[in-house]
């Protein structure tokens, strides 16, 4: 009988033992199934970067690049109607004059730039040298397309200021010239080239 009793207090004990091991199997299951979240951890930092998706590189919106071309547009307009109001003025060719005007556009083109610049604090060696590598294509662009159009309309070039042909073909040449040098600014913009070079020392 001893050895019964002694039987059964064995089997309660391995019962017992058997009853404390399953918490502890329930307890690493739960822990297991967190261990599946812990990869869901990197997933919730990526969200983050969602927000970043419109600042990647090369995508350049028309308004920038528009933008950018009227500031080149502003300066090119006030260097070619001085350069023909002091042709015109002194008596010169149409050569002459033409090329007066371009130069005094590149002049007035850089130094918008250029005051932009230094206005944001950037010294005057480094401020020619963001001016010349922002505008120097998009004004060339310019000149060519505003005078191109200008030489190739019938009398336009022997029209004096008090000639309404003179101001309408400068601005149709003007407008044509926005017109094809914007999507030359939105490509180089896009590669961090042209005005894109302006607006490091703005942000």
């Amino acid at each position: 009988m001893q050895h019964d009793t002694h039987d059964t207090h064995e089997g309660q004990r391995s019962h017992r033992a058997g009853h404390s091991d399953r918490p502890d199997h329930a307890g690493h299951a739960r822990h297991a199934g967190h261990a599946g979240h812990a990869g869901h951890a990197g997933h919730a930092d990526h969200s983050s970067h969602v927000g970043h998706a419109g600042h990647r590189p090369g995508t350049v919106g028309w308004a920038m690049a528009a933008r950018a071309t009227l500031h080149c547009l502003t300066g090119c307009a006030i260097g070619e109607i001085l350069g023909m109001v002091i042709g015109t003025a002194f008596g010169w060719g149409n050569m002459a004059t033409m090329v007066l005007a371009i130069v005094l556009a590149f002049f007035f083109g850089y130094s918008l730039t250029l005051r932009s610049v230094v206005k944001a604090g950037v010294d005057l060696r480094t401020a020619l040298r963001v001016a010349f590598a922002a505008d120097t294509l998009s004004i060339a662009v310019m000149e060519l397309i505003d005078n191109g159009v200008i030489a190739l309309w019938p009398g336009a070039m022997d029209a004096t200021l008090a000639d309404t042909l003179f101001w309408g073909a400068l601005a149709l040449s003007l407008a044509v010239a926005f017109v094809v040098t914007t999507p030359v600014n939105k490509w180089m913009i896009g590669r961090g080239k042209g005005h894109a070079v302006v607006h490091r020392y703005h942000h």
